[in-house]
């Protein structure tokens, strides 16, 4: 469990994709991110983040602390999240998702040689 700007996280993720396999954790992902996004634009805005963040448990979080959030999956600098920028994020929020996948790159490169 790890505790960011007081909110504590604990990482589900490597469960959820042991338990549904790759494709299904997508489906998961995605699902997510059409619970948060504004369903006139399609994207994650910081007006659908603060709509829609109690119901991830995060209705504490402070209007900060949800830009930051939104800033930093921001790849593209429009200041939304697009569904490929917010599982972007998800995978880099996830500590154990990112070893894994590093491992797995190891394992692929080594296997080429």
């Amino acid at each position: 469990m790890a505790s960011r700007n007081g909110v504590v996280f604990e990482d589900f993720f490597p469960a959820m994709v042991e338990k549904l396999g790759a494709e299904g954790f997508m489906k998961e992902l995605c699902n997510g991110f059409r619970l948060l996004m504004d369903g006139d634009k399609g994207v994650i805005t910081f007006e659908s983040l603060k709509r829609n963040s109690a119901t991830l448990g995060l209705q504490d979080m402070s209007d900060e602390e949800l830009m930051s959030m939104l800033r930093e999956g921001d790849l593209d600098g429009d200041g939304a999240l697009n569904e490929m920028e917010f599982c972007t994020l998800m995978f880099r929020l996830s500590p154990s998702l990112m070893d894994s996948s590093r491992k797995w790159l190891e394992e692929a490169i080594l296997s080429e040689f």
